[in-house]
């Protein structure tokens, strides 16, 4: 059921808040053992919450965009009073005296948060095995991930457990999730949304998005979040337009390109099969359609893995064992302290791109790693720019596969990482990118991407709302 109209049957008096919390925590207990897909959940203030807004709606009061709705936040998020361990033993304790930017946004919205999702620590990883707690489980098939860092976030709302969903994106942690889960993700312009109170993972690409059922979802969710942040020293301030107003369902002349690198070498052919059925059901809408070239997107991963590590480095250093999180026991010395902490407190992923991002920005190996990574990042926006110059939008596969088993590439990061090629181009750019569903691959979703200019949101929003209308796929659900 879409926002819109579960507010209409509040309004109509049809259903209440407490009714939408309780059906969210009764999913919870039924799919919850299959699926994991949260850390922390915040069940007694939520019930609170309900009840307040309840006595408020009979009063007949203001209501905000988001009234109501039960959302599930990410674990690197900031929430106050309500733990955030960004699912590693590191913060496992850590209970925030402060709210992030975003969730101060949500609750002046008056959604209710129903607890705290599972993802990769620190968000580093793309299959939400690298959680210190516990991985989470695609609802579609339970031996498959769910996609990652955010895949606890795609699970939850694929499961009905939660109307919507905050993610993070970084090289892809909210679309390749958004796909393999069969939902919504939107990753929006670097600088529309404030990162304050996100955890740093790379601050140069991290973004916060919607996870949601359906597009019209998304830009209520996008509408609530945007804005200029004065909290946030790259925030961007622009005007917020009307987000809903964009989903005419009207794509007539609008022009797609159809980057080659993304459907070559690599990707599943029935992935690329529904990707180009997609472009067939544009065609029939009045789009049109043409094959272009990102010719620097081979090099996207390595300079995304430099960059991402490097900033990495440098963020998580904070975490030394003596302001908050965990400390080691009886260290012998300051040293021994930082080295045992991090050596206990930190999981294999996060070792292994902390002393990536440290060899690449040490003395001697600067200019050869990081300043070359630096440059390539703006060959590879250089390349969106002069497509964006003939195009309204670009298309093609999210991932280039469907989910993959659970265990089969988490001890082969290389691996791991490939899965990424279709989505890293678009945080090295900063431009928007939104997810959705278009079909199904031996039984497990398909995620088409479609990729704006800067701060264009309202195309992306508009040719995926097409789509969407034209098509079944998002209404498919997973049978658990």
């Amino acid at each position: 059921m879409r926002l819109q109209d579960l507010h209409n049957q509040m309004n109509n008096k049809q259903l209440t808040v407490a009714d939408l919390v309780d059906e969210s925590y009764r999913r919870i207990a039924e799919t919850e053992p299959k699926i994991r897909a949260f850390i922390t959940l915040d069940e007694e203030n939520a019930r609170k919450q309900a009840a307040e807004m309840d006595q408020a709606l009979q009063a007949g009061g203001e209501r905000g965009l988001l009234f109501g709705l039960p959302a599930g936040i990410k674990d690197n998020i900031v929430t106050e009073g309500l733990l955030t361990t960004c699912a590693s033993q590191f913060l496992r304790n850590y209970n925030p005296i402060f709210d992030a930017t975003v969730t101060k946004k949500l609750k002046a919205e008056q959604s209710v948060t129903i607890g705290k999702l599972n993802m990769d620590e620190f968000a580093m990883g793309g299959s939400n095995e690298n959680s210190s707690f516990h991985p989470s489980y695609n609802p579609w098939n339970t031996e498959r991930v769910p996609g990652g860092s955010s895949g606890g976030s795609a699970a939850a709302v694929a499961a009905a457990q939660v109307y919507f969903a905050l993610g993070s994106d970084t090289g892809g942690s909210i679309r390749q999730p958004a796909a393999y889960c069969g939902v919504v993700g939107l990753k929006p312009t670097y600088g529309l949304v404030s990162r304050f109170g996100l955890v740093a993972f790379a601050s140069s690409l991290d973004q916060i998005g919607p996870i949601t059922k359906n597009v019209e979802d998304s830009a209520y969710v996008l509408q609530a979040i945007a804005g200029y942040d004065p909290h946030d020293s790259t925030s961007a301030n622009v005007s917020i337009p009307d987000y809903t107003s964009a989903l005419s369902g009207d794509v007539r002349g609008l022009r797609i390109g159809v980057p080659k690198e993304y459907l070559g070498e690599g990707i599943d052919p029935q992935v690329k099969e529904a990707v180009m059925a997609a472009l067939k059901v544009y065609e029939g809408l009045g789009a049109t359609w043409e094959e272009v070239s990102l010719p620097h997107t081979e090099y996207a991963i390595a300079a995304y893995y430099l960059l991402a590590s490097s900033e990495a480095s440098s963020n998580l250093a904070r975490f030394d064992g003596v302001r908050y999180g965990v400390r080691a026991d009886n260290p012998d010395n300051l040293i021994d302290l930082y080295r045992k902490s991090r050596s206990q407190g930190f999981g294999s992923e996060v070792k292994r791109r902390i002393m990536l991002g440290t060899y690449a920005l040490s003395s001697g190996y600067y200019d050869a790693y990081y300043l070359k990574a630096q440059k390539v990042r703006t060959l590879i926006k250089q390349d969106f720019d002069n497509v964006f110059e003939r195009f309204d939008v670009i298309v093609g596969p999210t991932a280039p596969t469907t989910a993959f088993r659970i265990g089969e590439q988490v001890n082969d990061p290389l691996t791991m990482y490939l899965n990424d090629i279709c989505t890293i181009p678009v945080n090295l750019a900063g431009v928007p990118a939104i997810s959705v569903p278009c079909g199904l691959a031996d039984g497990l979703p398909v995620g088409l991407q479609i990729i704006g200019k800067a701060f264009d949101e309202t195309t992306v929003l508009r040719a995926a709302y097409a789509y969407e209308q034209s098509t079944e796929h998002h209404k498919l659900r997973p049978q658990l």
